[in-house]
């Protein structure tokens, strides 16, 4: 009888620790790792791993999976990039707690500030919950090729407080406050991983509501907060404009943080209008750790950016009347019509604003919009821009845009990055890489799903900063990926390559490992369609101690489960 369920052999074991990469087999019983080492027993079922990394299955904690969970047991994108857990709930926005009259304000929150179509929801939610413990049951009767972890949203129990008073932007009363910390206790008791919240701007439905926790007061949180430490877990994850004086939001956030002894994180990057404020946060962030007040920053590893196509949701001109007129029509088709000269004249002479629902619209500009190319390219010139394009070549920066888009039958993205790129570079994001208090993140997995693919930032973060430029040791980067994303969602038993850890691994071929460029699909529920990217590299993908990739093709596998809230150090 096999010694060993699994064994994984030969390989450069790059265990997560940030430790030197060492040549050794890894042997799996069950849902756990039994050996690291020179394994001599035999396993049921091998992998020949020689000449490839060996390392943890990769633990994002920003995705937005809280509907596609509900209907699918692909974690798609993120599992194809190596990810074996998910932390979903973030920016405030989620389906729990839900009375049945609120149903359709939580779809169209979700649907302005995430962009999932309302078709999609309407379709894929069977809303068979009202308490946030209710959503969970119904997540933990789903498996799935990836576990999924939920954080409480602000929006949702707002609104399930407060009502029409919360879509109001009312401030919240003491028995409002009361009743929200009582429901935080209880969905941390329940199995959420903490409570997040949004202080965005540009979180609105599509008629330009904002997001329902936009002005909550520092007395809200904290009584939220509280909630979080009567439980005894939890953390506070907060996306905010940092406006008008981002030293005092920072200043409010870490006293909440103090008054509730609980771990928060919070989203950091450069806004092209502000350019420099971040350099305050990670002051004020860096400051906190020394003191002993844990509150970390979540960063992505390159620009943040949409791409605007004709395949996608979103292009600079659809706004106009006679695009909107056309935009139900197959790509091919609506290309080979605009390129008809009066369309294409009647368009360019329309207002693409007065039409426009894109929540992010009044944040683009032709001066960081880009020929994406096919491989991608997330680091362009600016002298690439469209607008110096169209300075050079005498024509106008629309003119260029819509030429671009009708190119390859309507196959074409231009890539906007709208933070993390002010100067043209990515010199913002490369400083927070040197930084170990930030935490890497920002993919939004699960959402965004036709203007915006960033959930594979984990391959690019390896190829780009590792194997081209070189600029961190693949063992810094998978540590990154895994042990401290891991310990900062709380879940201790997984990230590292040790005996009595979970079995969650990948076998990744370096020098294979990529992205395609991007393509549409239309596989959501009523025919909704989000973007994909082949991905190449990921020779064997583990969770739980069972093969759920091979070669990047599923193996209809699904071990993976809800984890109701932080795990402690498995031990052998």
């Amino acid at each position: 009888m096999p010694a060993f369920d699994l064994v994984i052999r030969g390989g450069t074991v790059v265990d997560g620790t940030g430790g030197a990469p060492r040549d050794a087999d890894v042997g799996i019983i069950g849902n756990k790792i039994a050996a690291v080492g020179t394994v001599s027993g035999g396993g049921a079922d091998e992998i020949d791993a020689k000449g490839k990394l060996v390392t943890p299955g990769f633990v994002d904690i920003h995705t937005h999976y809280d509907a596609q969970a509900v209907w699918d047991s692909h974690m798609a994108p993120s599992s194809w990039h190596g990810v074996t857990t998910a932390v979903m709930g973030n920016c405030g926005v989620g389906f729990a707690p839900c009375k049945p009259a609120d149903r359709e304000r939580l779809i169209e929150l979700m649907e302005g500030v995430e962009d999932i179509p309302g078709a999609v929801m309407h379709e894929g939610l069977k809303w068979e919950w009202e308490s946030f413990g209710e959503y969970l049951n119904a997540l933990d009767r789903k498996q799935r090729d990836i576990d999924i972890c939920a954080l409480l949203p602000h929006a949702a129990v707002r609104v399930f407080v407060m009502g029409d008073r919360a879509i109001q932007l009312e401030n919240a009363n003491q028995a409002d406050i009361a009743e929200m910390r009582q429901i935080a206790r209880q969905a941390m008791a329940e199995g959420a991983f903490g409570f997040s919240t949004s202080r965005s701007l540009s979180h609105k439905t599509l008629r330009g509501d904002p997001t329902p926790t936009l002005r909550a007061q520092e007395d809200e949180l904290r009584g939220i907060a509280l909630g979080m430490k009567d439980a005894g877990s939890g953390m506070l994850e907060m996306v905010s404009e940092w406006a008008p004086d981002h030293n005092a939001e920072f200043a409010m956030l870490r006293r909440v943080i103090e008054a509730c002894g609980r771990p928060a994180v919070f989203t950091l990057t450069q806004r092209h209008s502000r350019p420099e404020v971040w350099r305050d946060l990670i002051r004020h962030a860096d400051k906190a750790a020394r003191d002993g007040v844990p509150i970390r920053p979540v960063v992505a590893p390159r620009a943040i950016g949409v791409l605007l196509g004709l395949a996608g949701s979103q292009n600079p001109f659809s706004g106009c009347p006679s695009y909107k007129a056309m935009a139900g029509l197959p790509v091919a088709e609506r290309a080979r019509r605009m390129r008809d000269p009066e369309v294409r004249a009647r368009i360019l002479s329309e207002d693409p604003k007065a039409g426009n629902t894109f929540p992010l619209f009044h944040r683009m500009s032709f001066d960081f919009m880009f020929r994406f190319g096919n491989p991608p390219n997330y680091q362009p010139k600016l002298e690439d821009s469209i607008a110096a394009i169209a300075g050079r070549q005498g024509m106008t920066a629309p003119e260029v845009a819509y030429d671009m888009l009708v190119e390859d039958d309507g196959g074409n993205f231009i890539y906007h990055p709208l933070g993390n790129y002010a100067y043209g570079d990515l010199s913002m994001p490369e400083t927070l890489l040197d930084n170990r208090n930030c935490i890497m993140g920002l993919g939004d997995g699960g959402a965004h799903v036709a203007f915006i693919l960033d959930a594979g930032y984990q391959t690019w973060l390896l190829t780009h900063w590792g194997r081209q430029e070189k600029r961190w040791e693949v063992s810094e980067l998978i540590r990154r990926l895994t042990s401290d994303t891991a310990g900062a969602a709380g879940l201790h038993d997984r990230g590292v390559l040790a005996v009595g850890k979970k079995a969650d691994v990948n076998v990744i071929d370096w020098e294979r490992l990529g992205s395609g460029s991007p393509y549409v699909v239309s596989d959501l529920p009523a025919g909704g369609k989000r973007l994909l990217q082949k991905v190449t590299g990921y020779d064997a993908t583990i969770v739980s101690g069972r093969v759920t990739f091979r070669e990047g093709q599923a193996t209809g596998t699904l071990p993976g489960k809800l984890v109701r809230g932080p795990q402690p150090e498995l031990v052998g």
